[in-house]
């Protein structure tokens, strides 16, 4: 099955040499389940022909908002859209899950609660479990689109992780695809500029935790591979 890959964002240039750009992170995260990937660098302008382009397809997180008057997001919008129409499976994380919040009729906003990065805990709607999963945003889902369940929320980001009922798509805030080392890398290239230091220094503790983030990717996966059998029966 053949995902494709909408990257919206690259890697900050000065970790670009020690971590892989983000299709490779979501490959690696997706593994193991006969799926294949193409990339499409959106944010650079590059967007597939269709949504027959691809059997799946996945949003990328970006340092970008989705709120930003930038020439790629309302061509990429449209594409979100496209995809719905078609039917065909469609994941976002981070930024991802924003713009497709936004693309179907909900909002998005720099949340006045500001940062939630590191190790995040969110609590899996009708199981009680908590899934600990990285992140790294502001920016949140304030209101979800109509036709949609929560699936994952926390106090800090109370629509962390949205399914569509009659649409095959999902979408979730932290960033599964995201390692413990390229978290840590973040935090400590915006310790004291982005980030206060007595919240960069807390965040950097909690990263010893364990992480959900290979059943996450596991569910992407069958989620992909699900849908895919559900539109060929």
């Amino acid at each position: 099955m053949l995902i494709g890959i909408l990257q919206t964002g690259d890697v900050n240039p000065a970790l670009a040499d020690r971590f892989d750009p983000y299709d490779v992170m979501f490959a690696r995260l997706l593994d193991g389940h006969g799926l294949s990937f193409r990339a499409w660098r959106a944010n650079h302008g590059e967007l597939p022909e269709g949504p027959e382009a691809a059997e799946g397809w996945l949003i990328t997180g970006s340092a970008a908002g989705v709120y930003e008057d930038l020439p790629w997001i309302p061509p990429l919008e449209a594409v979100v859209r496209e995809i719905a129409a078609a039917r065909r499976p469609l994941v976002g994380i981070c930024f991802g899950h924003q713009l497709m919040a936004q693309a179907l009729g909900g909002r998005v906003v720099k949340s006045d609660k500001g940062w939630g990065i590191g190790v995040q805990t969110y609590e899996e709607a009708g199981t009680g479990r908590t899934l600990r999963v990285l992140a790294s945003h502001q920016d949140q889902v304030v209101e979800p689109p109509d036709g949609t369940d929560v699936i994952a929320s926390s106090e800090f980001c109370p629509y962390a992780g949205l399914a569509w009922r009659d649409l095959p798509m999902m979408s979730w805030q932290p960033h599964p695809e995201f390692e413990t080392a390229y978290s840590k890398a973040i935090i400590e290239m915006r310790r004291g500029q982005a980030y206060d230091l007595d919240f960069a220094d807390a965040a950097l503790q909690r990263l010893e935790q364990p992480l959900d983030s290979a059943e996450i990717g596991g569910r992407l996966a069958r989620f992909f591979l699900e849908r895919r059998a559900a539109a060929a029966a």
